[in-house]
Formats: structure tokens, C-alpha cells, sequence
């Protein structure tokens, strides 16, 4: 942190207000002035715009702190949170405004500094990230400029090169105003990670089911606007007469819209039009993005419309242009993670848009929804493929081996320690560690390896001196490693150094469309590996898989389907030789069951009966969010000590198929 970063202060009390001015001056800083209300914040922010805005949630006036975010959010001004007993739902709301940093009151001095520290660096982060996603797409899409192609193969390049960055359901482009002699807009649907399908006058009317010359008669709900421009819905139609966003916003079910005007340099003018399903999806980010690749943009649309008067080329053959977009979905770092559900392709979006820079990722999940899979594909997309790939379960590391573990240990460091030993940071050089489960170290490792974060080196157990590592760091977790904070279990500084770039996997019973898909994939996997025929899948095995609500994720469907080959007789379509239990949704909700010292007090069940009967709610997880040991308010270690001191066998926790 340069010490004459300048600093706002937005609190309503004079008294807090007035303290964080002091503390701030005397830690270097510069206060250039201080806000009781967000209206009286504007105004200072007319006048000098700082580096960072201390903001309260709660504060005098109409409008409320979270209001004033949004504004520093979309005038890109690092802001951190001050807050005081918020309820849930107001820490909700302040979370979508994604600040840089949240301190409760009353916080320590340490805190203050440390949070401040971390804004910083979170902010510099994102600028740097952005000035290089600019750069990457401005040089993808200058590419594009010398090859030779139709109008249709040239739109479906610039919607993979600009997919990753700004996220879309559906792109169209056309020339402006409509023709009403001819249909002339294309676009494509996207269908999967990296597939698309071509929307033209044709499909669009099947889609539709609009007659035909029907297309010809639709006006344009035009936002006014000659720069980009973010829609959220139509303006009011006129009765009988056909909107083209209508149409396109009700066939494919998108709630909102991000356009982009273009001046070509014959006096044409052409639209981009880009739709979501997600209705928050698009920010202030992206149109300043698209501002910024204004000219670039133009460029390669003048060249996919040269010589022609449209952008469809009628000669095209259709197979031909199946068979190159075919070409371009194989994506092989991709080629084991499996689906096409929207989650899914966002999840995977933000993986191609994050590999290719250092930055730190932390990817958070489910146990059993891909973690480890994703943490790879960010590592054979980035310039570090060649480098190693490290993985490290920080949750199955005795908490007395973690730091050698990580960081190697010197000859006669401690017992046993007979020789020289790299850590995993050090076998990882030049690559990429992977840290799965890091919300399970103890707070004296996190501290160790919040200064290989921050100083890119290593100390081993019983050495004198530092060494310097080049690894780039990958995080993932199951836990909420915010409530663990709040609860004194992370690091806040460590948690926001991870937590540079988060990528959130979702559950399987958010992504049932994917079931059929993954079931084959596992089926012909175990086939092949017992050498039995594959007879395809029955279904009503299908059908009860999709009803199950899967709280074991992937992991626990990838387990079913090898059971149910394990007992195929490879004549008849596998099937399941017992019925799922569908979870219902309150076995997910964390429920207050008490903690082990309320045992006594349970006169109906010993204290090993409890264990077993929490070690069944949570389906055999001791780990982990609404595992066993989180249950019941214990530390991991601490719950598997007291299972092997009551005699505690899987057996009587799990049936003989491995289920709870």
C-alpha cells in the first residue's frame, strides 16, 4: 500500500468517524474528507475523487450505503464496508456489490490497516486483470481481420473470442434500420460450452412460428442510444405492431440485453445485441469494455460484410459450416468435465477468462461437484502447462506434518526427519499448487502461507533462510470461508488474498439437465475398465436419477454408475438394482443439533448412538459444510479421535452399498 493513498470516509457517528480519521492519518494516509450521508459523499467526490471509500451501511439521508456502492462500483473506486448488527438479509444485498473489503464494528486497529491493505491490492488485481483481458481480445479480434470467411463462420469466431468476457445465452448482429425488402440479422444460440447453433430468418420463424414475410413487418425497440447500452426488458410495444426483441427475448426466454451500436465507414450502421437468462450478468465493466473495442470491432465487421450487401452468404454450404463449427468445439482441457447446463458453461467461461494470468483463484463447491478437475483446466489453459501440476489435500495432512508438508523440512528438523525434503511449493516451481480443502489448515499454517501470497517465497521446518518460488496458487473449498472468518477459523487477510478471482461450481441438483449426460460418460468409463458390454442405460434408471436431489454430487453419481456396471450382467441396459433415496431439501439446511456436552442431557441415546445417528444426517461426511464435525460443533480431528475411542465402524453409519 503507497501511503499517500487518499481515503473517504462515509459514517454518520462523529465519534467512529472521527477515530478512523486519526488512526488513518497516523498509519500515513490522507483523508480527504468525511461523509455522514451518500448524498454529501457525492458531492466530496465531485471535487477529489480517492483511493478508497470507507463506507457505512447504514447512513443518515434517502440514500443507504449499499446505494452509494453501486455508484463506486460503476465509477470503479475501490470501496470497503463498515458495518454494525446488519441482518442477513442487508449483508446479502451488500455482497452483490461485490465490495473489496467488509470490517464489523468494532474492529481492531490491525484490522483496519490489514483490510485497507487487502482493497488495495484486490483493486490493482482487477485493473491489471482487465487491462489484459483488453489487450488478449483486441489482438483476437485484430486476428480475425486477415482471415478470409463468410458472414456466418466470421460472427460465430467473434462469439467464441468474446464469449469468456462478455457472457451471452444469444448473439445477434444486424444492419440498422431493418430492411423491410429483406431479413438480414443472423446470430447464434449457444448450446454449449463452446458449441453454438445458427439463428437466421429461417429458424427464427420456426422458433417463432411466425408465417412466412412475417419477419419483414417488425419495427425495433431501440434504446435511444449510440454508445453500448444495457436493457433490462422492452419499452411499451404499440398494439399489432412486431418488436424483433420481443421475438428474440420470448423464443429463447432471456431477461436482459447488452447492445452495441456501429458506425461503418460507408455510413452503415450495424447492431450487436447481446442476450442473457441471467438478469444481473451484465455491469458498467462490460460496456466499457465494448467501448473500448469499438474500433476494433468495426474493423472486423467491415470486413465480414465486404462486397456484400448482407451479412448471409447464400452459398454457404450448411455442412460444410457444421463441419468447421464442429472442428472448433473440441476443447481438450475440458474434455472430462461434463455438461452444458447454464451454471455449468458460466463456471467454465470464468476459467478461460482468469487461466491464461497469475492471478490467485479460489474455486468453492460442493464436496464432489469438480473442484480438482476445474483447478486442472485452469492449469492446461495457462502459459504454465508445461510446468508442474501440484496437488495438495490440506484436509487429510496430519496437523503435525502440514508445514513440512507444504514447506519441506531440513535434515534432523525434527524426529524422523532423516534427510533433505522439498515442500510442495518447491515441487510445484514454474507451475501450479493446487490447495484443495484450504478452509481445513490451522490458523498458524495460514499465517506461512499468506507470506508465500504476499512475498513469493519459502521457509522449510528447521531452516535459516528463505527461498523464492514462481508457483501460482489454486485454491478450493467447501466451507463458507466467510463464516469461518467470522468465526475466528480463517485469516480475513488470507481469505481476501485467495479470494482474488472466485469461481463457484454448483451442485448437481442445480444441473439435473446434465444427469443423462454424465451417466453415459461414467457408464462407458466402467464398461470399458471391466471389459463388459455397454447395453445402454434404462429409463427408469434415468428417470429416478433425475428425481434425486444427489448430496454427494458427482462423486456420488460417478459411484452409483459403477455399481450398477459392477452388477450388470452386459445383456440388458444397466439399471439400478435398488431405489435412490430422494433427499428432501431440509436434510441440506444446517440444523442446530446441540454440541457433544448436550449428550448427557439425552436420555434416550449414548453418547456413541448420538455420533452414529449425526454421522447418518450427514450421509457419512465428517468434513466439509453440514459434515459431521460441523454438525456437531467439533473440529475434524477432534470427531475422528472420539469415533475410534467409542469403536465407531463405517458399518454402522453406512449400509453394505457405501450409503448412509
Amino acid at each position: 500500500m503507497f501511503m499517500s493513498n487518499k481515503i473517504l470516509i462515509v459514517e454518520d457517528e462523529f465519534v467512529v468517524a472521527n477515530d478512523l480519521r486519526l488512526i488513518l492519518v497516523n498509519a500515513g494516509y490522507q483523508v480527504t474528507g468525511i461523509a455522514i450521508s451518500a448524498e454529501r459523499a457525492e458531492e466530496l467526490l465531485k471535487k477529489d475523487t480517492p483511493d478508497i471509500v470507507l463506507l457505512d451501511i447504514r447512513l443518515e439521508g434517502r440514500k443507504t450505503g449499499i446505494d452509494l456502492a453501486r455508484k463506486l462500483r460503476a465509477d470503479n473506486i475501490a470501496f470497503v464496508y463498515l458495518s454494525a448488527h446488519s441482518t442477513q438479509r442487508i449483508l446479502e444485498e451488500a455482497k452483490t456489490t461485490e465490495p473489496y473489503g467488509f470490517l464489523v464494528k468494532p474492529f481492531r486497529v490491525k484490522d483496519l490497516l490489514v483490510t485497507l491493505d487487502i482493497a488495495w491490492y484486490r483493486y490493482r488485481q482487477g485493473l491489471e486483470s482487465r487491462l489484459q483481458q483488453k489487450e488478449v481480445l483486441q489482438t483476437r479480434l485484430t486476428k480475425l481481420t486477415h482471415e478470409m470467411t463468410d458472414g456466418k463462420e466470421s460472427l460465430l469466431k467473434i462469439a467464441q473470442i468474446i464469449q469468456p468476457f462478455i457472457p451471452f445465452d444469444v448473439i445477434m448482429v444486424g444492419i440498422r434500420p431493418l430492411d423491410d425488402q429483406q431479413f438480414n440479422d443472423i446470430g447464434y444460440s449457444r448450446v454449449g460450452f463452446n458449441e453454438y447453433r445458427f439463428i437466421g430468418e429461417k429458424e427464427l420463424m420456426a422458433m417463432a412460428g411466425l408465417k412466412s414475410g412475417t419477419l419483414l413487418s417488425m419495427t425495433e425497440d431501440l434504446a435511444g442510444d449510440n454508445r453500448p447500452v444495457i436493457r433490462k426488458g422492452l419499452t411499451q410495444e404499440k398494439a399489432g405492431v412486431l418488436s424483433l426483441q420481443k421475438i428474440v427475448f420470448d423464443c429463447f426466454k432471456l431477461e436482459i440485453c447488452l447492445e452495441c451500436p456501429l458506425s461503418l465507414s460507408d455510413g452503415q450502421s450495424i447492431r450487436y445485441s447481446f442476450y442473457s437468462r441471467q438478469p444481473e450478468v451484465y455491469t458498467h465493466n462490460h460496456v466499457a469494455l465494448l467501448t473500448f473495442l469499438e474500433k476494433c470491432l468495426t474493423d472486423v465487421t467491415e470486413k465480414m460484410l465486404r462486397g456484400r450487401t448482407n451479412l448471409v452468404n447464400a452459398d454457404v454450404n450448411s455442412s460444410l459450416m457444421e463441419s468447421q463449427q464442429n472442428e472448433l468445439t473440441n476443447y481438450l482441457e475440458f474434455k472430462d468435465i461434463i455438461g452444458k447446463s447454464p451454471l455449468l458453461l458460466t463456471a467454465l467461461d470464468l476459467v478461460v477468462q482468469v487461466a491464461p494470468f497469475n492471478t490467485s483463484v479460489l474455486i468453492l463447491g460442493e464436496t464432489g461437484t469438480g473442484k480438482e478437475k476445474v483447478a486442472h483446466s485452469i492449469h492446461l489453459l495457462s502459459p504454465r502447462k508445461s510446468g508442474p501440476f501440484v496437488k495438495v489435500n490440506c484436509a487429510a495432512i496430519p496437523i503435525a506434518l502440514v508445514e513440512s508438508e507444504l514447506f519441506g523440512h531440513e535434515k534432523g528438523a525434527f524426529t524422523g526427519a532423516i534427510e533433505k525434503r522439498k515442500g510442495k511449493f518447491e515441487l510445484a516451481n514454474g507451475g501450479t499448487i493446487f490447495l484443495d480443502e484450504v478452509g481445513e489448515l490451522p490458523l498458524e499454517i495460514q499465517v506461512k502461507l499468506l507470506r508465500v501470497l504476499q512475498e513469493r517465497e519459502v521457509e522449510s521446518v528447521g531452516g535459516s533462510s528463505a527461498r523464492k518460488v514462481n508457483v501460482r496458487i489454486v485454491a478450493a473449498t467447501n466451507r463458507n470461508l466467510e463464516r469461518e472468518v467470522s468465526n475466528g477459523r480463517f485469516r480475513l487477510d488470507l481469505y481476501y488474498r485467495l479470494c482474488v478471482f472466485p469461481i463457484t461450481l454448483p451442485p448437481l441438483r442445480e444441473r439435473k439437465s446434465d444427469i443423462p449426460a454424465l451417466a453415459l460418460f461414467f457408464a462407458n468409463k466402467f464398461c470399458n475398465e471391466f471389459n463388459k458390454p455397454f447395453m445402454g442405460i434404462a429409463e427408469s434408471m434415468i428417470r429416478e436419477m433425475e428425481d434425486y436431489d444427489w448430496p454427494g454430487n458427482i462423486r456420488e453419481l460417478e459411484n452409483i454408475l459403477e455399481q450398477a456396471v459392477i452388477l450388470n450382467d452386459g445383456k440388458t441396459a444397466i439399471a439400478l438394482k435398488r431405489s435412490l433415496r430422494v433427499v428432501e431439501p431440509e436434510v441440506r439446511t444446517k440444523v442446530n443439533v446441540g454440541t457433544l456436552a448436550d449428550v448427557k442431557q439425552l436420555q434416550r441415546e449414548t453418547e456413541k448412538d448420538y455420533i452414529i445417528s449425526i454421522l447418518k444426517r450427514a450421509l457419512g461426511r465428517i468434513r466439509g459444510e453440514n459434515g459431521a464435525a460441523e454438525l456437531l460443533q467439533l473440529k475434524p480431528t477432534t470427531l475422528e479421535s472420539k469415533i475410534a475411542k467409542l469403536g465407531i465402524l463405517k458399518e454402522d453409519y453406512m449400509d453394505s452399498s457405501g450409503t448412509s
